[in-house]
């Protein structure tokens, strides 16, 4: 044999002798089967090492499981050939005198808890053998106390599985593809030559012309397909998600409790469960493979301007990761135009800012427009000229150009959404994806382990069979989880706007402190350093309440108790995008909409806290400070999840398990370790969520407020251009290989889009209506300048006050420190003067504008929208090339079935000389 005595194979070494001696009987009587496997044998891989195979080279290691082997009690207790009966015949420990007996009456309970867990993993395997899977075990050879049990799926176990996935494989029969009209065509053959130098070198780049006609497979009809290459027929991807499957149907029954491979890693059976990567990518004996050549055209940052290899990434990883970097890379390329013209719109309010009305007049130092205190006591009367930065740097991002850059970009995400779904068309038509319902439909049926433990113990209250087919989990049984669902959603939302109220008071309390405690030159600095410093704070709690709430909303998830995979998936998403989304928008919602509008009057401001006096917005408004708090929100968080959570931790983590091995044999393990040792320092692939999540929350930030921010497209470019490369390497060099899960769209995340998108033209609207000078500058200019223009504008913004009406105690600590007297002072707001009927009341201006901010409203939102659905409309879902594609498809496989009916019938009829049993005499003697 050539296995050793450090792999054990206990329950093994019987069967595979029997199989080694019917496989030499097999081989004597089909020869042609015998040279193959030498032929095969020659086509191995040099080092064996370097490839997940099993010890004899052939075998290919299809799935790896993990468990804990203790050394020191594992190696002498049993040999490896001893029976099961055997192992619990052990003598009972005499302990020492000097040993302590509670520490022995534990090692004691540890024994039998490593044998049940012993137990239980041989039901599992010898279950697993039963559905044809081969085995080999491996124990602490170079990593101690780590075992790894090896899985090997047959060809007769991958037909037969194929057979029940309905998985669509490639037939003998091929066709041509059209490319379209030959206008259609020429322009595909000219994009093709311009993006050459783009294409990564993958030997996929180029479109083919023909294409295999898919069929899903068939035992029956293995004549369809092209068998001539058995090893490589049913890739690498392909053998793993079937093992997968294997591993999902099969349970642990002698235990109390019915365990699946989710149950048993669960209880710590076994640690890991995970396929293998194809091989290294680097070192002078890394042959050439799928993971190699993804490390070398696809995760690098040398090589970002190309384009992403998708069709090599679904092929090694699965159609669900690779829709999702086809999802990021249609993301990225839509955001340049959309970068160019918010560019373009920021040049435009760097040019038009000297002739800017508005600001001229506040920088105008000769109207000598004094103004109200900005806090009680401490702060002073204070000069509007001192705002002119503030003034100059708010007409960067709140000009005329904004409003047709909300228009644009409401347009370009439909134009984002028709796009991505015209590409996903495409990419289902060239996977062989656009059949996928009904199996999909099978495969949602399928309950989790979770459910099934739930249900078990339901039958066993109610004392029926475990296999009784009418025990479910209905909502009555699920009501403690929904309620408890309900409030914690409620009280996390909660402690999100009591954290944005908390952050409120630290800007209040900051201010006055400043204000109090600074001379008189730092003084001008005071608002820029509290917006600074809050928006940073922000940007801290943000990022730690991310983690804290996904956490939470994956206990919530368990413990409702969905019955599939897929429902679980989606209702740990929709809470996790619910409370993330409020963590991220609501201190942006609040700058845009509420600071600056609920605090009252001079001499009837609104206070909380007891003496805390509401923040008011700048005399710009609040657009600059919702500017640099989505500045701050987009670098910080992105900079710090890549650089610090995507890169330090990974990395981290595996410098930490990889310490457990001795400093000195870590080189010479490096050299010598095999590929599923490996891999398991590797860390484990934990889905797709967080990265759609992140990609989720950066589109709210460049569609929602993109208004006040018409940058936030650039930055999101440059962040997703290090993104891509950056998760690419992740997946290629620092995870797990994922198992290959079939999808043919991207799920819950495109309603999602589709929500935000509708919600962001809302949001717009009242951004440019309510958050920006827009509405009262075109007001002004239409109904109150007496020129037409906008010259007078400022005077109209501010209403009047006069400093006797202050409320005893918050007039200024020192009223003269402008050097002469103030008797009144201005403040940003409609309402009539103190000499008029109704002093301090809401004028008609302030009606008059407010009645033209929802008009706005109403009509931005319904024209936006109407073009929005025009586009959608104007644009086909899916592509006519693909559908006529689909069709040709389908009418070949009608063609293909005939014809092999009509091959068959005629084989029949010339090898069955006597084709009518009926007749007196053959017809060949009449």
């Amino acid at each position: 044999m050539w296995r050793n005595e450090k792999y054990e194979s206990v329950p093994l070494n019987v069967k595979e002798t029997d199989e080694d001696h019917s496989r030499g009987i097999r081989d004597a009587l089909y020869p042609q089967t015998a040279l193959r496997k030498a032929h095969q044998e020659n086509e191995r891989p040099k080092d064996a090492k370097l490839w997940p195979y099993f010890q004899d080279g052939l075998r290919r290691i299809d799935y790896v499981l993990t468990y804990h082997v203790q050394m020191p009690q594992s190696t002498h207790k049993q040999s490896s050939k001893s029976c099961l009966c055997c192992r619990f015949k052990r003598e009972p420990k005499i302990p020492p005198a000097h040993e302590d007996p509670e520490l022995a009456a534990q090692e004691q309970r540890l024994d039998y808890h490593d044998d049940d867990q012993r137990l239980r993993r041989e039901e599992f395997e010898e279950n697993l053998r039963e559905m044809g899977l081969e085995m080999e075990k491996e124990e602490g050879t170079k990593l101690p106390g780590v075992g790894f049990v090896k899985i090997h799926a047959p060809w007769d176990v991958l037909c037969r599985e194929a057979e029940f996935m309905k998985l669509k494989m490639p037939t003998t029969k091929k066709y041509e593809v059209s490319q379209g009209s030959n206008i259609v065509e020429k322009v595909n053959m000219f994009m093709q030559k311009v993006t050459a130098p783009l294409q990564p070198k993958v030997g996929e780049n180029q479109t083919e012309n023909e294409k295999h006609l898919s069929y899903p497979f068939s035992r029956e009809k293995q004549h369809l397909f092209d068998l001539s290459d058995r090893n490589s027929f049913f890739d690498s991807k392909t053998r793993s998600s079937i093992v997968y499957e294997i591993l999902k149907r099969t349970k642990c029954t002698k235990a109390k409790f019915i365990m699946g491979i989710s149950s048993l890693l669960g209880s710590g059976v076994y640690t890991e469960a995970y396929p293998l990567h194809d091989g290294d990518i680097d070192g002078v004996n890394a042959e050439t493979n799928d993971r190699k050549i993804l490390y070398e055209q696809w995760a690098s940052y040398s090589i970002f301007y190309k384009y992403q290899p998708i069709g090599l990434v679904r092929k090694y990883f699965g159609e669900k990761v690779g829709l999702y970097f086809a999802w990021l890379g249609v993301y990225t390329q839509m955001l340049i135009p959309a970068a160019i013209v918010g560019v373009i719109v920021f040049l435009y309010g760097c040019a038009t800012v000297d002739d800017n009305i508005p600001s001229m007049e506040v920088c105008d130092e000769r109207n000598n427009i004094t103004m109200c205190p900005m806090c009680d006591r401490a702060c002073s009367y204070w000069k509007l000229v001192t705002a002119c930065g503030t003034a100059r740097a708010s007409h960067l991002f709140d000009n005329a150009a904004t409003v047709f850059f909300a228009i644009f970009m409401a347009l370009w995400a439909t134009m984002f959404m028709e796009h991505w779904k015209r590409r996903q068309m495409r990419l289902n038509y060239i996977w062989d994806m656009t059949s996928f319902e009904e199996t999909e439909g099978k495969q949602k049926s399928q309950p989790r382990a979770e459910y099934e433990f739930h249900v078990m113990k339901k039958s066993l209250k109610k004392e029926q069979s475990p296999k009784a087919g009418n025990v479910k989990l209905t909502c009555r049984d699920r009501m403690p989880a929904y309620m408890t669902i309900i409030v914690m959603m409620i009280f996390l939302i909660f402690v999100t706007l009591a954290i944005v109220f908390g952050v409120v008071l630290y800007r209040v309390s900051i201010m006055t402190a400043l204000h109090m405690s600074s001379t008189p030159t730092f003084r001008t600095n005071i608002r820029a350093t509290v917006k600074t410093t809050a928006a940073i704070i922000n940007l801290i709690i943000i990022i730690i309440m991310d983690e804290v709430y996904g956490a939470i909303a994956r206990w919530l998830t368990i413990m409702e108790v969905p019955k599939t995979d897929k429902s679980f998936e989606e209702r740990l998403i929709f809470k996790t995008f619910i409370l993330k989304f409020a963590n991220a928008f609501t201190p942006i919602v609040y700058l845009a909409f509420f600071r600056g509008r609920i605090i009252g009057r001079p001499g009837k401001y609104i206070y909380v806290m007891g003496s805390y006096r509401m923040e008011e917005c700048a005399h710009a408004g609040c657009l600059m400070e919702l500017c640099i708090q989505l500045c701050i929100t987009m670098l910080g968080k992105q900079l710090i999840q890549n650089n610090l959570f995507e890169i330090g931790l990974p990395k981290l983590k595996k410098m930490l398990r990889q310490r457990k091995i001795d400093k000195n044999h870590q080189e010479e393990l490096n050299r010598t370790l095999h590929r599923h040792e490996k891999d398991h320092f590797l860390g484990p692939f934990v889905g797709l969520n967080p990265e759609y999540m992140e990609m989720i929350i950066q589109f709210g930030m460049v569609t929602l407020f993109v208004a006040s921010f018409p940058l936030a497209p650039l930055f999101a470019l440059l962040n997703n251009v290090i993104e891509i490369r950056l998760d690419a390497k992740k997946f290629v060099t620092e995870l797990r290989r994922p198992i290959a899960v079939r999808a043919k769209d991207i799920g819950i995340w495109y309603t999602l889009l589709r929500g935000i998108s509708k919600v962001a033209v809302i949001v717009n609207a009242f951004v440019i209506s309510f958050t920006s000078d827009f509405i009262p500058r075109l007001v002004y200019q239409h109904m109150y300048s007496p020129d037409g223009t906008l010259h007078g504008f400022v005077n109209h913004t501010l209403s009047y006050f006069n400093v006797s009406h202050f409320q005893p105690g918050t007039e200024p600590m020192q009223p003269m420190h402008l050097g002469y007297k103030v008797e009144v002072c201005r403040y940003k707001d409609y309402r009539d003067p103190p000499w008029s009927n109704t002093p301090y009341e809401f004028s008609r201006e302030f009606w008059a504008i407010l009645a033209a901010r929802l008009a706005f409203v109403i009509i931005f939102q319904n024209v936006v929208m109407l073009m929005s659905d025009f586009v959608d409309w104007l644009i086909p879902d899916i592509p006519k090339d693909i559908s006529i594609q689909i069709h040709k498809e389908r009418n070949l496989v009608v063609e293909l079935f005939m014809k092999q009916e009509r091959g068959k019938k005629y084989r029949n009829t010339m090898g069955d000389p006597s084709p009518q049993p009926l007749r007196s005499r053959p017809s060949s003697q009449a």
